[in-house]
């Protein structure tokens, strides 16, 4: 969601923390693949084409691209991150603490994470009832 308004540069960047959460509890499952599909769609072809489709040299170096961001950024790579965690239904520990590792280092507060989750909730919720109107 909104990684159009993310520059060249921080889509590739944000493109690396996916990549790296999708990977962290092993091979991507058939909903996650699904889900980067998406990811690539809204990022766009070229930026796709110019990715290397491989987990950055140094997520810690990926990290610190976004400690210098403006809130906006921080926020919308916080939120993709969170729907790429809660997509698959699957609790998963590593991915868990990624998040709170993303979320500490970009100083996301506990009340903006809330609202940014809430966001990820509604989203879901919107798919499915569309999902529901277009089968019945």
């Amino acid at each position: 969601m909104f990684l159009s308004l993310l520059t060249k540069k921080e889509k590739l960047k944000f493109l690396d923390l996916a990549v790296y959460m999708i990977d962290i509890d092993g091979k991507p499952t058939e909903v996650e693949k699904k889900l980067i599909s998406r990811i690539y769609g809204e990022i766009g072809r070229e930026i796709v084409e110019e990715y290397t489709f491989s987990k950055s040299d140094s997520i810690d170096d990926t990290i610190d691209y976004f400690k210098d961001a403006n809130q906006a950024v921080k926020n919308i790579v916080f939120l993709n991150l969170v729907s790429i965690s809660m997509e698959d239904d699957l609790y998963n520990t590593l991915e868990h603490l990624f998040l709170e590792r993303i979320e500490k280092e970009l100083g996301i507060t506990a009340e903006k994470r809330k609202d940014l989750m809430q966001i990820v909730y509604d989203e879901r919720d919107v798919r499915e009832k569309a999902m529901r109107v277009i089968k019945y």
